[in-house]
């Protein structure tokens, strides 16, 4: 843990240096007959020596041209605190864009055009991965009734549709609400962590770091928590760079990304109070001295 992050967090044997529990990794895919065999990869991530559970589950999701490979550090460090996390991967607005093709993939899909029914399909990966877990053989492990979803880019955007977000206009708009989601780190409608920075803006268009904010300003869900941090920028929430330079506050992001998560999550699928407790106090304040503005919500 770096001196700029030194005061205590709700757990004493808690440090982002640490993952408590090994975990395995597995890969695979689905078929889904009733969309043309559209075909979903994913990728698990289970502790291994953590007892037998069950344990909460968290969906994740990529952003634009990316994959089920991507933010393996947050993941790692979530799955090691005891909770199986599933990270999914949406053909269409995933790494084929761009595999294959000569170039710097964003300037590929910059020059890509993205027709709605690849983001309807995206959408729609999702409650249909919820209906396939019971057929992983990591199923026995998983509690059912906890699950999260997060998301990075146009993963949190998916995030946001699954926790209530409408899309579109008119007859063209749609309502994808997915009730068996318990928290959503990434409405609406249920526990909301928005995680941005100061220098978050779009690799792919005009868009910063204070449009994002509009997804806590306009939420109207209980228990919504946001976190701007400072110099923080797109790309540290995969774990890659992409065509951006290197940030010397990466490490420190990557502590407050890790921290922050699961909190979240244990406060919200695990019911810990004292997590809880510390997100909505002043000891959060206290622990991010000048890396980051945090807001809450009740």
């Amino acid at each position: 843990m770096t001196d700029a992050l030194s005061a205590p967090l709700w757990n004493a044997s808690i440090s982002p240096d640490t993952e408590p529990h090994q975990i395995t990794l597995g890969r695979g895919e689905w078929i889904d007959t009733k969309r043309n065999n559209r075909k979903i990869l994913y990728k698990t991530y289970r502790p291994l020596d953590a007892g037998d559970g069950p344990f909460p589950v968290i969906i994740w999701s990529h952003g634009l041209g990316g994959s089920r490979e991507g933010a393996g550090f947050i993941s790692r460090f979530i799955a090691s605190h005891g909770y199986i996390v599933i990270h999914i991967q949406h053909h269409g607005t995933d790494s084929s864009l761009w595999e294959g093709k000569q170039g710097h993939p964003w300037d590929v899909i910059r020059n890509t055009h993205i027709p709605r029914h690849a983001t309807l399909n995206r959408f729609k990966d999702v409650p249909f991965a919820l209906d396939q877990l019971a057929t992983l053989d990591i199923a026995p492990y998983m509690d059912m009734k906890n699950i999260g979803m997060s998301g990075h880019s146009f993963g949190a955007m998916t995030t946001q549709v699954m926790a209530g977000q409408k899309r579109g206009h008119g007859k063209r708009q749609y309502d994808l609400y997915e009730p068996r989601f318990k928290a959503f780190y990434g409405s609406f409608k249920i526990p909301l962590l928005v995680m941005t920075g100061t220098d978050d803006d779009s690799p792919l268009k005009n868009f910063g770091y204070k449009d994002r904010l509009e997804v806590f300003t306009h939420s109207g869900g209980p228990n919504q928590h946001l976190i701007v941090m400072d110099q923080g920028d797109h790309m540290v929430y995969n774990g890659s760079r992409g065509q951006l330079a290197a940030n010397p506050k990466q490490s420190i992001h990557e502590e407050i990304i890790k921290i922050l998560s699961l909190a979240f999550w244990n406060a919200y699928l695990k019911n810990d109070t004292a997590a809880k407790n510390w997100l909505t106090s002043d000891a959060i304040t206290s622990w991010l001295l000048d890396e980051g503005a945090y807001s809450y919500k009740p």
